[in-house]
Parts: C-alpha cells; sequence; structure tokens
C-alpha cells in the first residue's frame, strides 16, 4: 500500500493503513490461525475417542451449524447467486471433496500415528507447497527465494522425523508424516482452486459450501460408524474436543481469518500463518503431554524460515510487476 489509497478485497472491504485497522487485521488473523493450528493435536484426541467417518461427520456438522447462518445473514454481500457458472460450481465442488473432504480425513488419520508435535511441522509446510502449486497449476515464477523455502520446510520435517524425540511412535511417525502431508496438499488445493473462481465468492461463502459439500460426502459413512457406535464411551472432554474441532476451527477459525485478511494485503496476511505450526506444537505439549525435544524446535525453525522465504518470493513478484 502507498499513501493513503485502499485496496479492496472479495466482499467489498478497503484495506486502510490506520493503525487501529492494521491492529485489529493483525489480531483477527493471529486468532484465526491459532485456531487453525489446534485442529491438529485436537485432531488426535478426537481420534482416540470416536471412528474417524463419525468423528468427520460431526465435524462438518459443527462448522455449518457455525457457518450457514452466517451467511445467510451476509448473504447480500458474500454470495452471487445466479451469478454462479458452471465453472465455478466444479470448481467449489472441487474445493468441497479435495480441499475439506479429502483434508479432515488425512488429518484426522495422520494425526492418530503421529505425534502432535510432527504433524505440527508437516502443516507448516502449507505455504511452500501453496508456492509450488501455484507455479505448476496458476502459471506463477518460482525463484530462488521459492526454492529455498521449499528446501526449508523440508529439511525441517526431515529433522524432526529423524530426530527420534517421537514419543515412542516407531514406524507409525512416518506414515502419519505422509497422511498429515497428504492434508497439507488438499489444503493447498483448496487455496489454489479458491484462487481460480471468477464469481466473486467470499472466503466465508466459500467456507460454508465447503463444510455442508464435505458433510453431504461424510454423512452416508458418518451414519455406518454410528450405528454400531458405542455412544456412551466418549467423555463430557471428548465431545468438548469434537465440538471444538468443528465449530472453533473451521466455523470460528474461519470467520477470523477471513476478516482479518479482508483488512490486509496478501503478503502480510501470509505472514501470520506462521502463527498456525506454533499454536500447533504448543497445544501438543499441553493438551497431548508430548515431551518437549530441541528437534522439535530446530525444526519448527527451518519450517518458519521456510516460510519468510516464500513471502520474500512474493514481495519480490509485487516489486517486479
Amino acid at each position: 500500500m502507498h499513501g493513503c489509497r485502499a485496496a479492496r478485497y472479495p466482499g467489498g472491504m478497503a484495506v486502510g493503513n490506520s493503525n487501529g485497522s492494521r491492529a485489529v487485521a493483525y489480531a483477527l488473523m493471529a486468532g484465526g490461525m491459532a485456531l487453525f493450528g489446534s485442529a491438529t493435536p485436537v485432531s488426535r484426541l478426537v481420534g482416540e475417542a470416536f471412528p474417524a467417518m463419525l468423528a468427520s461427520g460431526l465435524r462438518m456438522l459443527t462448522a455449518v451449524v457455525v457457518l450457514v447462518p452466517l451467511l445467510v445473514v451476509r448473504r447480500r454481500t458474500d454470495w452471487p447467486g445466479e451469478r454462479l457458472g458452471v465453472r465455478d460450481r466444479w470448481l467449489l465442488a472441487g474445493i468441497a471433496v479435495v480441499g475439506t473432504f479429502g483434508f479432515t480425513v488425512l488429518l484426522f488419520l495422520g494425526m492418530r500415528q503421529a505425534p502432535g508435535a510432527v504433524g505440527a511441522v508437516v502443516m507448516a509446510m502449507t505455504p511452500a507447497v501453496t508456492a509450488v502449486g501455484a507455479v505448476l497449476f496458476l502459471s506463477d515464477r518460482i525463484n530462488r527465494w521459492s526454492a529455498m523455502g521449499l528446501a526449508l520446510a523440508v529439511c525441517g520435517v526431515l529433522v524432526v522425523n529423524l530426530g527420534g524425540a517421537v514419543g515412542g511412535q516407531g514406524e507409525n511417525v512416518w506414515l502419519g508424516s505422509v497422511l498429515v502431508f497428504g492434508a497439507v496438499c488438499c489444503e493447498a488445493t483448496y487455496t489454489l482452486l479458491g484462487k481460480k473462481l471468477t464469481a466473486g465468492l467470499t472466503p466465508l461463502a466459500i467456507s460454508a459450501v465447503a463444510a455442508v459439500g464435505a458433510g453431504l460426502l461424510f454423512a452416508p459413512f458418518a451414519v455406518v460408524d454410528a450405528l454400531s457406535f458405542d455412544w456412551g464411551v466418549p467423555s463430557g472432554a471428548d465431545w468438548l474436543a469434537v465440538l471444538w474441532w468443528g465449530a472453533a476451527t473451521m466455523g470460528v477459525g474461519s470467520v477470523l481469518w477471513f476478516s482479518g485478511m479482508r483488512r490486509s494485503s496478501g503478503a502480510t496476511a501470509s505472514g501470520f500463518m506462521a502463527v498456525m505450526p506454533v499454536s500447533a506444537l504448543l497445544l501438543s505439549y499441553v493438551l497431548l503431554g508430548e515431551s518437549f525435544h530441541w528437534s522439535h524446535v530446530v525444526g519448527i525453525a527451518a519450517v518458519l524460515l521456510g516460510l519468510a522465504a516464500v513471502i520474500r518470493s512474493d514481495q519480490s513478484a509485487r516489486e517486479e510487476r
């Protein structure tokens, strides 16, 4: 931003440069990313009490309960209605199937196998993977900063997996890392498909539609799990974890994050993605009782340096335009 000019983002909100506006945007984005990060350890807690499809279906249900009423209230500004074309409908379907359904399943199964600290570091690769995807599928250019960022992110994940302090999980750590990385690819796909939408849908509308679509996909599998599930097994804490996983991480987290994004530039917003892995790592210590190890710090530091390199790449690209 230069001078007093303001850029506009989906939904029509202006991005100003006053200190108060920036502070609010930063607080919203930090809060949203902190909630997103909590999904990593919380999904592991949920996985210990519920079968995969039932838990995922419940997550979508709670997210729908949060997001759809908000969309109804804001439908005049957040939903283009008849302007949705065939291409945009297919893109929304892809976001629901891959970006939401696939992400939820892979993260859930991955966190059953790997410690929360490992999942946190793997999830921190999301910005770098998204940058590479933009090069491959959106014709963006990759420069030395982007390449450096990807290399650092990969090194961070390897450090954590080879560091030895993985809580006695054995070979499953690698399987869990691969599954969580699959979730990272789904998350990157969510972002890339969203960028190709042309109907002017706001992030709230996209999130709500994705939650509804994924919920419909989970429904038949969730019903099958529910019929054979012993509903007396989950404790109050287990139910609280399910509600948090859906309502807080996918519902409230999305609203906070996207509200902050609409008040900030893309480069600034991408920097706040660093809050997510830090939140996931710290909450893995608190919620899962995992032991601290320096390999976690080294790994997360490498990934965050990689994120900084990706942000620098974005800034360089903007300066060249």
